[in-house]
């Protein structure tokens, strides 16, 4: 009597390193990945990051300067996010035309032109003397209404600079309208609007928040940020971002949040962007300077499972390092 043998072996499209290439279902490559960048006033000048290894502080000429090397490696996306040297109660420096964003803007367009895509997040949180993402009541209620003419003025400002996409992130409720309605009575018109959708109040944020100066000095941001236990509420921001017109939509963070990418992505046409966030960036480095990982791998492993769960552009201080070291292969 004949042994039965399997006729069907998957293993036939694994057996080689061409063949597994051949035939992979999720790609990368330097287009599908965006540089985050923490601009400070002044010149010629970078601050290192401690919670963030390999990641500064930087002028706006450093930064662009750097821009050139990063286009060398087909990285022509990049987010800026601005510390002032001046905060005040309501953040009126994040409109502030000379302040570091749009300096680098500027900057970044009369040096690159088109061949960077150049984001402007806007929030109010780098420029508020309690760290916040809106105005607060004397109360410390965060005030919704009040707080997106602050946005919306500061996305007039980063457009103006010559900001491809403005992206705010600072969960009011409306943000979208009224950044897209601003906008476009301003002649933006054509300036891109990515939302941070999908923003959860996570804990993954800590070493972001020390390397922009912008912990909240009272309470927490539970009262506008996402539940993490909440995924139909995903889909309603997203959707609501989507019909006050977004041009793309966003998740935040990303590896604890890959099922939210997918749901998301199910629903809408629209591009999705995830969030590699900086806590996130840090485990990472912490478990390889121990030797505890192989960092190139588990950055691919980590990059590709945002891809595969539906993620167009992903947001990721690993990417120079991704690119540089052939990772995402």
């Amino acid at each position: 009597m004949t042994a039965a043998f399997p006729t069907v072996r998957p293993r036939r499209l694994r057996a080689t390193a061409a063949l597994r290439g051949a035939v992979a279902e999720t790609r990368l490559d330097p287009s599908r990945l965006v540089v985050p960048h923490f601009i400070i006033p002044g010149h010629d000048t970078m601050e290192p990051i401690p919670s963030l290894p390999g990641i500064y502080r930087m002028t706006a000429d450093v930064a662009v300067k750097q821009m050139g090397h990063d286009l060398e490696l087909g990285l022509t996306n990049h987010l800026f996010f601005g510390i002032p040297d001046h905060k005040d109660e309501n953040g009126f420096a994040a409109a502030d035309p000379d302040g570091p964003v749009p300096e680098a803007l500027r900057l970044t367009k009369r040096t690159y032109g088109d061949q960077v895509l150049a984001i402007a997040d806007v929030c109010l949180c780098e420029y508020t003397t309690h760290g916040h993402c809106g105005i607060p009541d004397s109360h410390g209620h965060i005030l919704n209404d009040p707080s997106l003419a602050r946005l919306a003025d500061a996305a007039k400002a980063y457009a103006a600079a010559g900001a491809d996409w403005v992206a705010p992130s600072d969960m009011m409720d409306g943000r979208v309208a009224a950044l897209r309605h601003a906008l476009d009575e301003s002649g933006h018109e054509t300036t891109g609007l990515l939302s941070y959708s999908v923003k959860y109040a996570s804990a993954y944020y800590g070493p972001f928040r020390d390397a922009a100066k912008s912990a909240p000095s009272f309470g927490d941001r539970k009262s506008y940020q996402m539940d993490p236990r909440n995924v139909r509420e995903a889909l309603r921001e997203a959707a609501l971002d989507e019909a006050e017109g977004a041009d793309a939509i966003m998740v935040k963070p990303a590896l604890a949040y890959l099922d939210v990418i997918r749901a998301v992505r199910e629903r809408t046409n629209l591009p999705v962007v995830c969030y590699n966030v900086s806590g996130e960036y840090a485990m990472v480095k912490a478990a390889a300077e121990r030797g505890l990982i192989n960092e190139a791998a588990v950055v691919r492993e980590n990059l590709l499972g945002m891809a595969r769960a539906g993620a167009d552009l992903i947001i990721t201080y690993h990417a120079r390092d991704a690119v540089e070291g052939g990772w995402l292969q």
